[in-house]
């Protein structure tokens, strides 16, 4: 038996690793959502729904404005969720809203 690897072995080692690295993307997309009593989520107002904002405390909120119009929103304007600048790697919701939105 030989201890050299064999072009077979060689490309079904090839094929293994690009696979890996191929789920590395949707592994990545599984990112958590940001929990609405986070510390940084309450500073912020943020809700995952714009109809459930308090407008006493956050005047300046329209019913038309979500994470997936705002400035910041990391993603599709399909997606359900996306990254955020202001939540880091928490994922935010489409139709959610915080302090921070921005026109973009």
């Amino acid at each position: 038996m030989s201890c050299h690897p064999t072009r077979r072995r060689v490309v079904i080692r090839l094929a293994c690793s690009g696979a890996a690295l191929a789920a590395l993307p949707a592994a990545h997309a599984q990112a958590a959502h940001v929990d609405e009593d986070s510390e940084t989520a309450v500073a912020l107002g943020y809700r995952h729904d714009t109809q459930k904002v308090d407008v006493k405390k956050f005047p300046t909120h329209q019913a038309s404005q979500h994470c997936a119009n705002c400035g910041f929103w990391q993603g599709a304007a399909t997606d359900a969720w996306g990254g955020c600048s202001m939540f880091g790697r928490k994922q935010v919701a489409n139709g959610g809203w915080c302090a921070a939105w921005r026109k973009p």
